[in-house]
């Protein structure tokens, strides 16, 4: 009987079941029902045939009235022609207006019939737009909220002028003020309406005309995107109605008023109003939510971003150490990964004969087996050379820590001594690198503005820097804290915290952990992360535990919680990390996340295979594959990269990522240190873009 009703509401605005509007209500209509019948209820076999013909007979005899009324409110700016509006739905004066003396002064309602139906609109006070205004708007907004306390609007009718352009979002704070004090849900049955619809467009960048749908289409969509913002809910949609008041508008036979693209916009406005009443009926009939009528305007609770969180969850992140353990590692496993392989040479540099350098024009002289045999004398030494060195580092971290240990077994007045000696070799400040600075760097500006030094304190603090341009005078984005502390001389416990802040939103980013080992090969690490996520902060607490069941293989268990608004999550991950041998390392990961009774599974696996010298071979490919499966909707991604030596000084890095939906990307760079006309190879896209233009432009004449 919904479904007849409607019809007979359409059939009365002269719609037939093939328009837009109408079609897209008996559809999901028909989903509801659907729906209902899945979920065990009874689904009565009224077909939609019988259904049209019974609206029509009771339309044609025109004795059974319809049960059917609509409370409308009407929100907007002030001057975009609220009360106008309101006289065109009605077809009379119900409200006067002038052009040079501000509208509607305080919240009325006028009760009229259109079409023989109960129509009931609200009108209220124009709003402003800019930030000094709001508290002038909250006053407003409070007193309608008492208005419509005890009779809730079916629908809300957000005006704005479709003339009007506006690319900035400029009327954010008012937007934001209505959802602060109505609640997001407020958009959810809202629907956006553009008043003065037959303006003619303006010109487009080449000076001519731009179409009339393609402008209709951006002005809707900055409109949308405003009020998604405002909502923090990206995924809202509000249908857009087009409306001209003015009396010089063109009309067709019946004297209604018709837009420049021949839409007749009083019955689409109308029908859009009544859908979501028909729609809301429906709902409640088939209790497939709570009747929005009972709880007008309260606040939706956010679902939980499971997928997010379980991808944070998922990553694999390295054991907090002591300082003096920073640069060391006890363990097997990485021990034979950072070491490259001897490859059965011990030979010492120091050994070799001497060799004398050539000059460019020296090795211009050489033949080319000269030249071959003369460079591959200087790659074999520097290799020998790197492999010593890396050889020597390593010596020199293991006696520090030895060290270290050593000097916590002498007596109290021998250690202090030590540690005084230790800590004033650390106090000697050190200048730290300097920070990739971005290309439109202002040359004006002197460097040294951004650089900082590494000095005794313990907290560390650097400045962080908009990489892609500058969005401040001083080129600051925000700034970054950091410092490790150790408890107990064995607990280490680390501190980060970053803001940044643009022009209209900031983030904060904190982390905090902590490690403790506890037997061989085995260690619980504890973090709490605090970070901005959309328009809230996420408070993550998470745990794992690693440990050794193998010589080449460690396991880890962890276990998160986060709290995002008032939606609490939780997930737990398994990990292993296999290790066969100095070239290949496999790591395979799995997980699940839950919140509000609603499930996130996934998983990831990362294989790296790379030369038996790393890092002085330069082969290195690594493969991940990551799956997640979120409302049965299953993602699955590959990633690929693989770095190939090409010649003595030429790497081939070549990148390729696909997903399950059909979408990737491949790229492939070449980069050398030896030859710079290699570069001229970049040339090639370039041209071939100018010839295809010029023969477009002799195309053309």
């Amino acid at each position: 009987m919904i479904r007849v009703k409607f019809l007979r509401l359409a059939k009365r605005f002269g719609q037939t079941p093939h328009n837009v509007v109408v079609a897209q209500v008996l559809y999901r209509l028909g989903l509801a029902e659907q729906l209902r019948g899945r979920n065990g209820g009874r689904v009565g076999a009224f077909s939609f045939d019988r259904a049209s013909a019974m609206a029509e007979q009771l339309e044609s005899a025109g004795q059974e009235p319809l049960d059917f009324s609509c409370t409308i409110m009407v929100l907007g700016k002030t001057g975009v022609g609220k009360s106008s509006t309101i006289n065109s739905i009605f077809d009379e004066v119900k409200f006067n207006t002038d052009a040079f003396h501000m509208g509607t002064k305080k919240v009325q309602d006028v009760v009229g019939t259109v079409q023989g139906i109960k129509v009931r609109v609200i009108d209220t006070p124009g709003l402003l737009p800019s930030w000094t205004d709001q508290q002038h708007n909250e006053k407003i907004l409070h007193s309608v909220k008492r208005f419509i306390r005890k009779t809730p609007p079916d629908i809300v009718l957000y005006l704005d002028r479709l003339d009007m352009q506006s690319r900035d979002f400029s009327d954010m704070p008012l937007l934001r003020t209505i959802t602060d004090v109505f609640g997001p849900t407020i958009w959810f049955n809202a629907i956006v309406v553009l008043t003065h619809a037959a303006s003619a467009p303006p010109d487009g960048p080449n000076g001519t005309p731009s179409s009339y749908d393609m402008f209709v289409t951006q002005r809707s969509h900055v409109v949308q995107q405003a009020i998604r913002q405002a909502a923090g809910d990206m995924r809202l949609m509000n249908p857009v109605s087009l409306v001209e008041n003015h009396s010089a508008c063109r009309t067709n036979t019946a004297g209604q008023r018709v837009l420049p693209n021949d839409q007749v916009w009083k019955p689409h406005l109308l029908l859009l109003s009544f859908a979501s009443k028909i729609l809301a009926e429906a709902n409640a009939l088939l209790k497939l939510q709570d009747n929005p009528r009972e709880k007008p305007y309260t606040a939706r609770a956010r679902a939980p971003p499971l997928p997010f969180l379980l991808s944070s969850l998922l990553q694999s992140r390295p054991q907090l150490k002591l300082p003096e353990e920073q640069f060391s590692d006890d363990d097997s496993l990485n021990d034979d990964l950072d070491e490259p392989s001897d490859s059965g040479d011990e030979t010492d540099p120091d050994d070799l004969p001497p060799f004398k350098p050539l000059t460019k024009a020296q090795i211009k002289n050489l033949s080319r087996a000269q030249k071959k045999a003369y460079l591959d004398e200087v790659e074999y030494r520097e290799k020998l050379f790197m492999k010593k060195q890396l050889k020597y580092e390593k010596k020199q971290r293991k006696m520090m820590k030895e060290m270290a240990e050593s000097a916590k077994d002498l007596p109290n007045e021998y250690g202090e001594n030590v540690e005084e000696e230790s800590e004033g070799a650390a106090s000697v400040p050190v200048p730290m690198p300097d920070m990739s600075l971005p290309a439109s760097f202002d040359s004006d500006t002197p460097t040294h503005r951004y650089r900082y030094l590494d000095s005794s304190n313990q907290w560390l603090v650097r400045p962080v820097l908009e990489t892609h341009g500058w969005d401040h005078d001083v080129g600051y984005e925000g700034l970054n804290v950091e410092r490790l502390f150790v408890l107990k001389d064995k607990i280490p416990v680390s501190f980060s915290g970053q803001v940044t802040k643009d022009k209209k939103d900031a983030n904060v980013q904190m982390e905090m952990a902590s490690s403790v080992k506890h037997g061989e090969g085995k260690a619980t690490s504890l973090g709490f992360d605090m970070q901005t996520v959309g328009k809230d902060l996420a408070y993550t607490l998470r745990s794992e535990t690693k440990f050794l069941n193998f010589r080449r293989n460690k396991a880890t268990a962890g276990l998160s919680f986060t709290l995002l608004g008032d939606a609490l999550s939780a997930g737990v991950k398994v990990e292993d990390k296999l290790i066969a041998n100095k070239r290949f390392k496999l790591v395979i990961a799995g997980g699940a996340m839950t919140g509000r009774d609603d499930v996130a599974y996934g998983g990831s696996l990362e294989a790296q295979l790379r030369d038996k010298n790393y890092p002085l071979g330069r082969s290195l490919s690594t493969l991940g594959l990551s799956v997640m499966d979120w409302h049965g909707d299953l993602a699955v991604g590959c990633n690929l990269q693989s770095q190939i030596p090409i010649g003595r000084y030429t790497n081939l890095v070549a990148r390729a990522n696909l997903n399950n939906r059909g979408a990737g990307q491949i790229s492939i760079r070449l980069n050398s240190s030896e030859q710079l006309q290699i570069a001229l190879i970049g040339l090639i896209p370039l041209l071939q873009k100018v010839v295809g233009y010029s023969q477009q432009l002799q195309y053309g004449q």
